[in-house]
Parts: structure tokens; C-alpha cells; sequence
């Protein structure tokens, strides 16, 4: 299995099975960690709630964010991961149904790395969640992610 972790903030059981599958099927093995709701995502990152005692040295490298997310907003949820030093250089994909040019607009001004639309249609869900697993975890070198309490 490879040691970089993926973080999929995701609500639905739907897109959460294609996703996985998808990851699968491509031959991404990364250890991918399902958060159902922002609160869920934010308690990972610093390893508390559910997740108390988590190893909050092993950060992912890419977090897939969904929009529409109860308790707490995808946008809240990378507007803390931008302000947070141990998390603002993670690759964060918006990867929502949403169309909407607010979102859009909203989710690069709080420091998205990419803005992808999920696709309605099975075969390019997939193909979607494969080009985007390759890209940003085989191609793309990302930054040294800064220890806890550190400034780089």
C-alpha cells in the first residue's frame, strides 16, 4: 500500500463507492480515508473527535472536498485548512456537483488547487477520479508539508 493518504470529504454513499472503486480499478492503492461531514474532516486534520489520537504527523497529500457537506461547508472546511500551518500546502480539489460561479469564485479565493465538476455519468465519473488521482499523486511534486507548530 502506498503511504500517501488521500482524504475524501465526501457525504454521499454514491460518490464515495465510485471514487474508491475507481481508485482501485486504476491501480491508485493509496489508503483513503472517508469524512463524511466538514466537522468529520476538520476533527482528522488535527486528531480530534473520532479521530483523538491520531498521528497528526501523517498528513495527506491530496484532500478531494465536496461542497455541500453538512455540519460544516466545504468552503469553511478549506478556509481552516488554508489558515492552519500544518495544512495549508495540502492540494485541495473541490470536486462537487456545484455549477454554480459563486462556488467556483469562493473556492479559489480560499485557496483551492482545482475546481472539478462531478460528472453525472458513471464512465466519467471515473475516468474523472482516475485523471485526478494520477495527476495529483503520481504526477504532480508537492510541497514539503510543514510539521506541526513550524513555519516554512
Amino acid at each position: 500500500m502506498s503511504d500517501k493518504i488521500v482524504l475524501l470529504v465526501e457525504d454521499s454513499d454514491d460518490d464515495i463507492e465510485l471514487t474508491l472503486r475507481s481508485f482501485k480499478k486504476h491501480n491508485l492503492s493509496n489508503q483513503v480515508i472517508v469524512a463524511r461531514n466538514g466537522q468529520d474532516a476538520l476533527d482528522y486534520l488535527s486528531g480530534q473527535g473520532i479521530f483523538a489520537g491520531r498521528n497528526t504527523a501523517e498528513l495527506p497529500v491530496l484532500i478531494l472536498l465536496d461542497l455541500k457537506l453538512p455540519k460544516v461547508d466545504g468552503i469553511e472546511v478549506l478556509q481552516r485548512i488554508r489558515a492552519n500551518p500544518a495544512t495549508k500546502y495540502i492540494p485541495v480539489v473541490v470536486l462537487t456537483t456545484s455549477s454554480q460561479l459563486t462556488d467556483k469564485l469562493q473556492s479559489y479565493d480560499m485557496g483551492a488547487n482545482s475546481y472539478v465538476r462531478k460528472p453525472v455519468d458513471f464512465d466519467q465519473f471515473v475516468e474523472a477520479t482516475r485523471q485526478l488521482g494520477i495527476y495529483w499523486l503520481m504526477v504532480n511534486d508537492p510541497p514539503p508539508v510543514a510539521e506541526k507548530g513550524t513555519k516554512k
